[in-house]
């Protein structure tokens, strides 16, 4: 049993695995790495072993003395809650003993860039059994693969990653620690649902805020610029991703990011932004008019078709149901609704999903896991790309308790696809003349991030959209 604040560990004559820990409220307010690694301990199936990570180390950009910004690597985050650079860890599976290891001290380093985590600081601040300087580390590896080695394995995430050890037998394993970590973090637990709520929160404000001034904006790199103060002055200095913010046809296409074009005299903004709060993502799309009301009947009725495609699929969200399944039918709606607009034609709506002419206009899967990255990582991908448009199969993987998942139709009307629609089998179930007049519209994407619970979800993502969102714009006019 841990005790709070101890640097050593008891460890009684029990599997590691199947160890139970009370935590103190001291414990819960730090970031629970032991939680995790035992999870992924179990994930991996082994009693024994030591695992070993490599933290993001220091790097200059290509020919330059500038760093680059530090971004934590996401796989040691995981395992110890450390956002400093220049760290390591390594967990003793058999023993229970999670150990992080930080820079030693620097007088040059500390005078220029402030002083680095000391021994006793890290000890108090990270969910860790022990915390040791760097010059420790070699020979703390050396003695375990000495005395442990032969009958059990070091794991490592990467063979570019191998410890500074000397042997000439040393039993090392590449392959089994990332698809075990990868399967521990598609489940998340309360506290990082308690930071991916909380940078949803900041991304509903800076949104909001935009929403407010829009009307006053005169070039995409307003709207972006506006967005990130709002994240900032609240607390999130990191965004998940780049900013895209798509104004007329640059709203079709998927990761425009130069943010650099005058709005005038276009009809929609897609704004796809979402903060990060401790190194959580959220990932939040908004697409509005730039006017108080939809400047034209099919800017309005594209978006309302894209606002029924999310609707319908979120309220279906519960633990076991296949993700696949929600995609299929986000195509579904999608074509019942270019059907409806003479956009789609000549075929029954199987017919034309199945012929793939769907994807023209949602070339994209409906979703994705959330988490320390944008695009989160799992035991099995929600989507598979190949399989966007074919009948659902028993082993595509289902939803379960603790996911958290985006829900991101789009309608798009891109030139390039159209143009290139032209020369595939499924042409003709697309009418190209109609399809041709909604291209000023660009294209419609709505996102929100949603938790599947025990008894359905929760939308964690509370950003306005529809009618409230119109409600915002028009009431920014007169402040």
């Amino acid at each position: 049993m841990h005790g709070s604040g101890r640097s050593d560990i008891v460890i009684s004559a029990v599997d590691a695995l199947d160890i139970h820990i009370t935590l103190t409220s001291n414990d819960c307010d730090k970031y629970p790495a032991r939680q995790h690694v035992r999870r992924v301990a179990a994930k991996l199936g082994v009693s024994a072993g030591l695992i070993y990570l490599v933290g993001q180390p220091t790097i200059n950009w290509g020919d330059s003395d500038q760093p680059r910004p530090f971004r934590q690597r996401r796989y040691f985050y995981y395992l110890s809650g450390v956002d400093e650079a220049d760290c390591y860890l390594t967990y003793d599976i058999k023993n229970d003993i999670l150990t992080l290891y930080v820079p030693d001290f620097d007088l040059r380093r500390a005078v220029w860039m402030g002083p680095t985590l000391t021994v006793k600081e890290a000890q108090e601040r990270y969910d860790v059994d022990q915390v040791r300087y760097y010059a420790s580390l070699k020979g703390d590896i050396q003695r375990w693969v000495d005395n442990y080695n032969k009958t059990s394995l070091l794991y490592i995430l990467h063979e570019t990653q191998k410890p500074q050890v000397s042997s000439n037998e040393l039993r090392l394993d590449a392959e089994s620690l990332l698809p075990a970590m990868d399967a521990a973090r598609g489940i998340k637990d309360e506290h990082e649902i308690r930071m991916i709520r909380e940078a949803n929160r900041v991304s509903a404000l800076a949104h909001r805020k935009v929403l407010e001034n829009v009307l006053r904006m005169s070039t995409e790199a307003e709207i972006e610029g506006l967005f990130l103060d709002t994240c900032i002055s609240h607390g999130a200095k990191n965004q998940a991703y780049e900013i895209i913010a798509g104004s007329g046809e640059n709203a079709a296409v998927l990761h425009y990011v130069k943010n650099d074009e005058p709005l005038r005299g276009r009809q929609l903004v897609c704004l796809d932004a979402g903060a990060e709060w401790n190194c959580y993502a959220s990932d939040v799309t908004r697409t509005f008019p730039l006017a108080a009301d939809w400047p034209t009947a099919r800017a309005r009725d594209i978006y309302q078709l894209v606002e029924e495609m999310q609707e319908e699929c979120i309220k279906r969200i519960q633990k076991g149901v296949r993700f696949l399944d929600l995609q299929v039918l986000a195509h579904v709606i999608a074509i019942e609704g270019l059907v409806r607009l003479g956009i789609l034609k000549g075929g029954s709506v199987e017919e034309i999903r199945e012929s793939g002419a769907s994807t023209v206009f949602f070339p994209h899967g409906l979703g994705h896991h959330v988490g320390l990255e944008v695009h989160d990582v799992s035991e099995k991908r929600l989507l598979v790309p190949s399989m966007s448009h074919c009948p659902c199969t028993l082993s595509a993987p289902l939803l379960e308790e603790g996911m958290v998942v985006t829900v991101e139709p789009g309608i798009y009307f891109s030139r390039l696809a159209l143009a290139n629609a032209r020369k595939l089998p499924f042409a003709k179930y697309i009418n190209f003349d109609e399809a041709e007049k909604y291209i000023p519209v660009g294209g419609v994407r709505i996102e929100d991030d949603i938790l599947v619970t025990s008894s359905g979800y929760e939308n964690l993502t509370t950003a306005p959209k529809g009618e409230e969102m119109l409600e915002i714009i028009r009431r920014g006019i007169d402040n």
